[in-house]
């Protein structure tokens, strides 16, 4: 594709001075319905359409400024994040399938939180802190584990706490000490700290969002995961051993098998594993279908 999604795509955003007047500008996007989003993404796959690229992205900047909220905690400024974010979007939207599918905000929120996680990956002060999928789960995750746990004072974690932890997020508990001492170093000591040593900024516990989920959102939000779950296997009884294997490898798995590594294990080409992971998903995709239509007209 020898077109490109540029910065210019989005509003100037140019620091923190002028982060309020953006989240303005940007609420004045319109958003998209799931034939205008359709339609607008066969545009840019087919016809490299400039324009339709910038609806698709600035309809989903809000989207962004969501996501990059969430990782206000890491102390670094959220015009930055945001900044990440976008260029994240406009990866996914220059990426984006719309015959899969999905809807541009379920593709495009793992491009967003990809981005801007590597951003501040980068620029938080901790030597070799790693890179590896589990170590990322870790570095993101052990600030919301310790506040639950309430193991917030500095210092080492508790060995209980430790092996909580380590359970919870299936990594070593000496990587979870490692980290955890790491992260203490790379300057994130306190939550009292002002946020700026020469103005009335507040502290950095001001822009910590209380993230706790009550008791009916957790229970809600489980009912949901296990339906979706139910319904995931009941649709994969349609495929038959290999599909279901290779649909495991390739969507299910949080490090995804390479078309490579399969074809060799099945001893075919790269383009008939990803031709049977397509098939195998639009099974599943009509199974899951026609399981909730006949679940509403049973409940109807």
């Amino acid at each position: 594709m020898s077109a490109n999604i540029t910065t210019a795509t989005v509003p100037a955003l140019t620091g923190e001075a002028s982060l309020s007047r953006y989240l303005q500008q940007i609420r004045q996007f319109p958003l998209l319905s799931a034939e205008e989003e359709y339609m607008l993404a066969k545009r840019w796959v087919e016809h490299e359409d400039a324009e339709a690229a910038h609806k698709l992205v600035t309809s989903h900047l809000r989207l962004v400024a969501k996501i990059a909220m969430g990782y206000r905690g890491y102390g670094l400024p959220l015009s930055e994040l945001i900044a990440e974010g976008n260029i994240g979007l406009m990866q996914g939207v220059k990426k984006f399938d719309p015959d899969k599918g999905f809807r541009l905000a379920t593709y495009a929120m793992w491009w967003i939180k990809a981005s801007i996680q590597e951003f501040i990956l980068r620029s938080w002060s901790l030597v070799k802190i790693g890179t590896t999928a589990s170590q990322k789960k870790l570095f993101f995750n052990l600030r919301r584990l310790k506040g639950k746990l309430q193991a917030v004072e500095d210092g080492d974690l508790h060995p209980d706490d430790v092996k909580k932890i380590a359970t919870t997020l299936q990594v070593s508990e000496d990587d979870v000490i490692s980290m955890n001492r790491r992260m203490a170093m790379g300057g994130d000591t306190s939550l009292n700290v002002p946020l700026r040593q020469d103005s009335d900024s507040g502290e950095w516990m001001d822009w910590l969002a209380d993230d706790t989920p009550r008791q009916d959102e957790i229970v809600a939000e489980r009912e949901e995961a296990d339906m979706r779950h139910e319904l995931l296997m009941a649709a994969m009884e349609e495929l038959n051993e290999r599909e279901r294997h290779i649909f495991t490898e390739r969507r299910l798995k949080e490090e995804p098998a390479t078309l490579d590594d399969l074809s060799k294990e099945y001893n075919v080409s790269r383009e008939r594993i990803r031709q049977i992971e397509v098939r195998a998903f639009e099974k599943v995709q009509k199974a899951m279908r026609k399981v909730v239509e006949a679940r509403q007209l049973a409940i109807e």
